[in-house]
């Protein structure tokens, strides 16, 4: 075997490999669950046996509305307290809401299960709650609280996106950029897609320094938005090191745009 026809040969390889493991290689859950949530002050919604997500045991007695959280990829929902208090110090009930397949929550880790259960989530939150519902998604999460706010039945009325991404495929080619990775993602999670016809208000907070989707990917998907939208840069900030302290103005800022803002404005 000549160099040339060894080094096709392991490059096909390596191909194959990532196709086939990319559901482990993209996805890593963490398994806080149920247990830890007491001491967090939350507890499972809608019940502890068959859980979606956490809610505050003592939320905003007269909540302004509803926030639908999905997290970023790595850990779990309870890693993510600081939702919780920067959203209910203002005002607004959360759920923090965790996927299939991450946590103590059973369930097939990918974008079609990950979609049908954060659409389900919604429609229990709607529910049981009623008012004005408002979706916020951090890095993964994004894609799940855009293709929520993609379905006018929802009735979504504002979106918050952390760290997103344009769509998944094209991150993974900037990133792994040796290989086709474009045509080997099966999970698209394409936020300009799910945004396209979306009417209400859309923030979006991009870190400048962020090591794993960089900026450009974010401005191109704010870029693309047709609706009212505004974007917050952290200069300064990485991808897991932008401010969370509820004290944080900027938390004021996002509030007061995608809660007074209508399409066109």
């Amino acid at each position: 075997m000549t160099p040339l026809i060894l080094l096709v040969f392991l490059y096909l390889a390596v191909v194959a490999g990532i196709y086939f493991a990319q559901d482990r290689l993209l996805y890593i859950p963490g398994a806080v669950g149920p247990e830890q949530a007491e001491h967090l002050g939350l507890e499972p919604w809608p019940d502890r046996g068959s859980y979606l997500g956490f809610v505050s045991k003592a939320p905003p007695a007269q909540p302004k509305g509803t926030f639908l959280v999905w997290h970023g990829n790595a850990g779990s929902a309870l890693d993510r307290v600081y939702y919780t208090r920067a959203l209910e110090s203002r005002g607004y009930r959360v759920v923090l809401l965790e996927y299939p397949g991450y946590g103590a929550r059973d369930g097939k880790m990918d974008e079609a299960s990950f979609v049908a259960d954060a659409k389900q989530a919604t429609r229990l939150a709607a529910e049981r709650f009623g008012g004005a519902l408002y979706v916020l998604g951090e890095s993964m999460g994004c894609a799940l609280a855009t293709a929520v706010a993609a379905d006018p039945d929802n009735g979504v009325e504002g979106v918050v996106l952390i760290t997103p991404w344009a769509n998944l495929p094209d991150l993974a080619q900037s990133t792994y950029w040796l290989l086709p990775a474009k045509w080997l993602t099966r999970d698209k999670y394409d936020n300009i897609r799910n945004l396209h016809d979306y009417g209400g208000p859309v923030a979006v907070a991009v870190c400048e320094r962020d090591e794993v989707i960089p900026s450009r990917h974010a401005r191109r998907l704010h870029e693309s938005i047709r609706s009212s939208k505004r974007l917050w840069v952290f200069e300064a900030a990485g991808h897991n090191s932008w401010p969370t302290s509820p004290k944080e103005r900027w938390w004021d800022e996002v509030l007061q745009f995608v809660t007074h803002h209508t399409a066109g404005e």
